[in-house]
Order: structure tokens, then sequence, then C-alpha cells
């Protein structure tokens, strides 16, 4: 009789990966599946066809030297806690077999191997081996990761590009981002991060085994996305002077990073801040199969000494001092991640609060969670991770002092200003969905453009420094600014008294980068005003283009008014922190009903010169599943006004939504233009 030989094993990659949800995964050479579902592998025969009677069939899968070895059976009933192999009876092929593995929804990630073995009467034993990698799945009730609906998992796990909000809470800024987790290298990237973190390369075994769990998995990869301990992936500046790397500003996608990352041998890309840790986490979660969505916290305290309260300080002409170690960054980016956490007992589940820019030791680690945002809402800074930290980031009280002869003359609270905003990008839309109710109990709703004002009205969290004062100022924008326009602002001074007062009216303007002190002042006026007893004075103001262009660029500016009661000195101050928006590119792609994959479609970018001066730049041009790498064009010089446009072609080869990115950084003034379009890709 002849002997069986296994003359190949066919992985079957396009049906299980479109069982398995991921074949956006298609050019990785690799079978990707995810845990808690069967996937199916075909067996060619020679010699002899199989029979079921007399060949019996062994699967063993290996992750590392930890496996699990089990007879394949005939029964599709399978179990969500151990590793399971199987024919189905009904559709037995005895030239081609089929197998169905099928791992536990408790599985660890990573890249695993397998031996399928056929034991034939009188002990002939033939073998043959695959591979695979198994990732988390939100899809199976069982596994930590599941997320109930939908449309939440297309948009936290499937969609490969989103936006990014920076700016201040009162005018923010949406900036496009390729997150890439189905371009080439980038799978192969991600999983490379899990091996040469220190915990596998301290304990493979260990490490292997707590893959099963999300909450050790998302600590691991907070960890790697920074440098500060590890050979992680970013190394962090926020100094200004980017000459050794690439300028935080100027990435548009993960995809880069983590091929750079992975072709230097694992040494850490320069540079990154926080916006760009957070969305290269977003793209490594959303690879393992963990659900992951950017999230950007406004007026985010870094309280250095605990007592959650920030200090600043203002001179009596109304400018800032660096006189603090606490700061407020007008925006921090983090991610939340969803997962089970039976680690912290009942109703922390959801999402968990992940931060990889390196701010804090957690475990003396430079990482950040996860901290569950239901414990951070609650106020419940007695569990794990890190919940006095983040919830000091979005809590914190602001005091503000005036100084004069290095003496404080003037004092105020403010209760409202931290964590003013909290934010992400909306299911399924490109747009902002507020969700500081998530992490705190809203008072109630307060404008975000009128400003913080040190003599506020009694019912507001911003008091007095004593009751005796009887002047109140408030400073606030008329619009958001916009570049090319002049920045118009208005400083209302109320007398409260029965008697006439003179008033010296200090304003200043310095410019500021989001997360540190504001630099010399660039604009500033001085004056006295007359204030009959009850008298409101309106006085209006403008910051002109020319005045400001030269030193904002993508900064911010801190604009603050300082009073002085001429006859007492009593002083009163009023500030506000806002940025410049710049116009968006507009993307126009022509007909945009039939694109579908592999056919060349063409686009028209078109930049208008918003500035009171000339410009020239690099337009970049880039969009997951619709162009290989990028396209760049140089910007001719254009005059203000002026109007340029570029026409590109591209040929998608992925399906659904996508985003075609554009950005102009204008070299003359180190400032970057950004705009971006939604594209959908039909199937042909």
């Amino acid at each position: 009789m002849e002997d069986l030989l296994i003359q190949h094993v066919n992985l079957e990659k396009s049906e299980n990966q479109e069982r398995h949800r991921t074949e956006g995964f298609s050019s990785s050479k690799a079978l990707v599946v995810r845990r808690g579902a069967p996937f199916r592998v075909s067996l060619q025969v020679e010699g002899r066809p199989f029979n079921p009677s007399t060949d019996y069939l062994m699967v063993k899968v290996m992750l590392g030297r930890l496996y699990a070895r089990m007879p394949v059976t005939y029964s599709k009933k399978v179990s969500s806690s151990s590793w399971k192999a199987y024919i189905d009876p009904q559709d037995l092929n005895v030239h081609n077999p089929s197998i169905f593995i099928s791992s536990p929804a408790s599985a660890s990630v990573g890249r695993y191997r397998f031996q399928l073995c056929v034991i034939s009467k009188g002990g002939q034993q033939r073998s043959a081996f695959g591979k695979f990698v198994l990732l988390c799945n939100p899809w199976c009730r069982e596994d930590a990761v599941y997320i109930p609906f939908e449309d939440q998992r297309e948009e936290y796990v499937q969609n490969d590009s989103g936006l990014l909000f920076m700016g201040t809470a009162g005018n923010t800024v949406s900036r496009p981002w390729s997150f890439d987790q189905f371009e080439p290298g980038v799978l192969e990237s991600c999983l490379n991060l899990l091996q040469v973190s220190p915990q596998h390369q301290k304990n493979r075994r260990l490490d292997y085994l707590n893959r099963n769990n999300p909450v050790y998995i998302s600590r691991v990869v907070s960890a790697m996305i920074n440098c500060e301990d590890d050979r992680g992936v970013l190394k962090g500046n926020w100094s200004g002077d980017f000459k050794q790397g690439v300028n935080p500003s100027m990435w548009t996608g993960s995809g880069d990073i983590l091929r750079q990352w992975t072709e230097s041998a694992y040494h850490p890309v320069k540079y990154g801040q926080c916006w760009v840790f957070a969305a290269v986490m977003c793209t490594v979660m959303r690879v393992l199969g963990i659900p992951c969505r950017v999230v950007t916290n406004f007026n985010s305290a870094h309280d250095t000494n605990a007592n959650l309260v920030i200090e600043e300080y203002y001179s009596e002409m109304g400018q800032k001092l660096k006189h603090s170690k606490d700061s407020i960054w007008n925006f921090h980016v983090w991610v939340e991640c969803w997962m089970n956490r039976k680690d912290l007992g009942s109703g922390m589940d959801g999402w968990q609060v992940l931060d990889p820019t390196p701010q804090e030791r957690s475990g003396g680690v430079f990482c950040c969670g996860p901290a569950s945002v239901k414990a951070i809402k609650d106020q419940r800074i007695d569990l794990l991770y890190d919940i006095p930290f983040v919830y000091a980031e979005v809590n914190a009280d602001v005091h503000t002092f005036i100084v004069s002869q290095g003496r404080v003359v003037d004092h105020s609270k403010d209760t409202e200003r931290v964590g003013s905003l909290i934010c992400t990008k909306a299911v399924g839309f490109p747009r902002l969905q507020n969700i500081t109710g998530d992490y705190k109990y809203i008072k109630s709703p307060t404008s975000t453009l009128t400003s913080r004002s040190s003599t506020a009205s009694d019912d507001s969290t911003v008091r007095r420094a004593s009751s005796s004062k009887g002047v109140l100022v408030f400073l606030a924008l008329d619009k958001a600014p916009l570049a090319g326009e002049p920045v118009s602002f208005t400083v209302k001074v109320m007398n409260k008294q029965s008697v006439a007062k003179r008033m010296k009216v200090h304003v200043n303007a310095q410019a500021k980068e989001y997360n540190n002190s504001p630099s010399d002042t660039f604009w500033e006026t001085h004056g006295i005003i007359q204030l009959a007893p009850k008298e409101v004075e309106v006085v209006r103001q403008q910051i002109l283009p020319a005045q400001y262009e030269d030193v904002v660029g993508d900064n911010l500016i801190n604009l603050a008014v300082v009073l002085e009661d001429m006859a007492n000195h009593e002083r009163f101050l009023a500030s506000e922190e806002f940025n410049i928006t710049s116009p968006q590119l507009t993307i126009q792609v022509s007909d945009e009903s039939s694109i579908v994959p592999n056919k060349e479609q063409t686009a028209t970018v078109t930049f208008t010169n918003p500035f009171s001066h000339m410009v020239s730049g690099v337009l970049t041009v880039a969009g997951a599943g619709l162009i290989q790498g990028k396209i760049q064009f140089r910007m001719l010089p254009l005059s203000p006004g002026g109007i340029v446009k570029q026409r590109i072609t591209f040929s998608p080869t992925m399906v659904g939504a996508k985003m075609l990115q554009a950005s102009v950084f204008l070299t003359n003034m180190n400032t970057t233009i950004r705009g971006f379009e939604m594209v959908f890709v039909n199937r042909a």
C-alpha cells in the first residue's frame, strides 16, 4: 500500500483573512488571524488519499518555546478557553483535507508556528509546518477587547486615517494623520516592537504568557513608543532645534516612522512630540487588534508637585513670567484603548487612558496607563495605573499671581480652565466629538472664546483676591483668529463703585509654544482710561498680520491685560491664550463616483497665500491605500493673495474610505498649511 505524503499546506490566506477581518494586511506575507475564531488550512496529499478511519491527525501550535498540542477531532464544537483543531465531517475531501484551528479568546498575541502531523497505521508519521500571526479580536464576545458596535470596530480598529485635534479649546485645529496600519512593513514593525521590548528580552517565556492580556500589552507598547528606557520608536524633542532629525510637525503618518525604526535596527526616530507619540501608539494598538483612538486634552496640567494646583505669574505690565515648574500645555494628546479591567473589579471596563509621551515614570519606566476613564471621573486615585497623574491633567486648579517688585500684588483662582475640552474624532465622520463628560462632571457650559478674568462675577469659579475690589476686567477675542487677518479683541472694564477711577492699562502679547512658557513680548500697548462711577468702558484693539506673522508661525499667542488703579495701586488681570489658524488647502477629486482600485484618478490641490508677504515652499501629497509613498512638488515664490493649483494622479489599492492629505511647508516661515479630502474607493 502506498504511503500518504503531505506535499503542501495551503494557509487559505485570502479566505481566512476575509473571515477574520484582516484582509487589510494582504501586503504581508504572513497569514494574519484573530484569536477566538477558527481558521482553515488544507493539506495537499500524495501517494494515497487521507483515510479518516486509519489516519490520525495532530496539531502542535508554538509561540516561542510555549506550545499547545491537540488531536484533530471531527466535532466542530470549539472552546473559548483552549486550542482546538477539527475537520468538518460534512466537507471532507480525502485528497485535500481541510483542518480548522481555533485559538482561545485569551490566546497570546504574536508570531506562531504550527506543525501538522499525520500518524498512520503502523506508526508512520508525516509532518508539515506553517506560520501565522495571531491578533486580538474585538469581534469576539469572549475577548477582553470586545467592543459591541460594528461602526466602532470599523473606526477604532480598521480605519487607517484620522484627525488629531490641536490649537486651543476655542479654536480647534484638526490635523489629518495616516495611521498606515495596513501599509507594507507596518505589521512587522509592530510585532517587532513586542520582541524588542525589555520585558521580552528579560524573560521571553513570561512575556509570551502575559501577551494574552491587553493591560499588559498596552503598558509594554506605551513604554516602547518612547525611547527613554529602551530601544523605543521615537525620541522626543521640545527644544525647537530639529537639525539632527525631522521636525515633529512634518510627520504626516505612522508608517514612515515605524519603518525607519525597523530599518535602522531599532534606533529611535528623531523627533516626536505628544501628538506623534500618541498617533504612532494608536497605529500599533490597532494593528494588534486592540480598539484605540487618539484623544486631545485642552489646557492639560503638568502638576510637578502633585498638589492639584498650577501656579502662573505675570508682571505688572502683563508679561507672563517663567516662575513655576508647573505648566499647562495648551493641548496634550494621548490615546484611549478599549478593554476589560478584571484587575480593577467591576465598573472600570471600557476606555482606558494610555500616554506614551515621556513625562513621569510609572513602575520605574516612562509610560502611563492604562488608567480607566471611569476611575478618573470618579476620583478613584487608589486604582492602577497612574490615575492621580491623569486626574491632575484634567482637573487641577490654576492660581494666577501678579508680581511687582518681587512681591505678589494680586491673586486669583480658576477651577475651569484645565481640561476645558477633551475630544476625539467622531465615529464615521471627519469631525470633533466632545468627550469631556467622560472624564469629569461638567458644572455648566461656558463660552470657550470668553477669556479668564481675575475678578469675574460671583457665580464664576474665578475668584477675586478680596471683596473690596471694585473693578472687573474682561478680555475677549472678537472671533477665532485667522492667518492674514488682524487679531481683533475687546477689553471691557467695569467700575462697580460709586467713585470715579483713573486706570493704567497695559496689554501684552507673547508668542508661545503649546507646551512651554511664552517668549519675549512682541506686541504691547499702554494707556490710561477714566471711569465714571458705575461706568463700563470698552476698548477695541487689533494686532496686525505684519506684527505677528514673523513670530507666531505654528505657535500660539499669550495675550494679557493688567489694569492698575492709580489711586490705590490695586491690579486686575485678564488673559487669553489662542492660536491663529491657517486656511486649509483645498483638494478637489475629479469623478468621485467612479473611484475603484487600480484605476488612475486625478485630483487638484489648491493653495492661496493668506500672508502679507511672498511665500515659497514644498507641497507633499500622501494617502494610505491611494498613493505609494509620497508625492512632492517645489512651490515657486507666491505673492500675497496668489493662488497655485497642482494636479496629481493616484491609483487606489484598497477599497473603503481613504484619506488623501496634502501639506505645504512654507520654508521662509517655518509654517505648515494642511488639507485633506476623504475618498471612497468602491469595489471594482
